[in-house]
């Protein structure tokens, strides 16, 4: 299935606001928000996904709760990247003295915070040109690990700033590195 890119007129600006307000009374379809203002309408995820994504942030979730460094998302909440696209990783942390930074009203919307880790798993609907397009550009804009996950191909993608991407195959698990200290995704359940 292919996605809808939406592209507005110049005349057109909608702000962070009347987007949250956009995709929370569109909740049946999942929208993000491209640098260029142009607007990307995807479906929802079928259930094996939508399992997969679950277990993903569980595991970050049972990590952090030992470590209690920073916050965990799930893959419902869309994050303002500096670049103002607006993206929805399947799962992400982010520093807790990061969070504290932000106003509650930031926190109660889409954040304007890059995330400093983020998982994408490439679901069947996905592109995977796409989606290492969606990880470059975590890292442009403070991503300080990325995971890229491609069941289909049974490859993880390992994306760091100012480094190639390692590509790896099969791994059963990919540690959380200098960023998620201790932290190991297992990846067991994927494959």
């Amino acid at each position: 299935m292919d996605f809808i890119t939406l592209y507005l007129p110049p005349s057109i600006q909608i702000t962070d606001n009347q987007f949250f307000e956009l995709c929370q009374i569109n909740e049946l379809i999942k929208i993000e928000r491209n640098a260029d203002g142009s607007l990307i309408l995807k479906p929802l995820l079928g259930g094996i996904s939508s399992n997969i994504n679950a277990g993903l942030t569980a595991q970050l979730a049972n990590w952090n709760d030992d470590k209690s460094q920073g916050l965990v998302f799930g893959s419902d909440v869309g994050f303002i990247l500096a670049n103002g696209a607006i993206r929805f990783p399947s799962a992400a942390w982010i520093k807790l003295e990061r969070w504290d930074a932000l106003t509650d009203e930031e926190k109660e919307k889409f954040p304007p915070i890059c995330p400093d880790f983020v998982i994408e798993l490439l679901s069947p609907i996905d592109s995977l040109k796409t989606t290492q397009q969606k990880m470059k550009e975590y890292i442009d804009n403070g991503v300080r690990l990325g995971i890229l996950i491609n069941r289909k191909s049974r490859q993880v993608e390992i994306y760091r700033p100012g480094k190639e991407v390692e590509v790896l195959d099969s791994p059963a698990n990919v540690l959380g590195e200098d960023v998620l200290k201790g932290f190991v995704l297992n990846l067991g359940m994927i494959w």
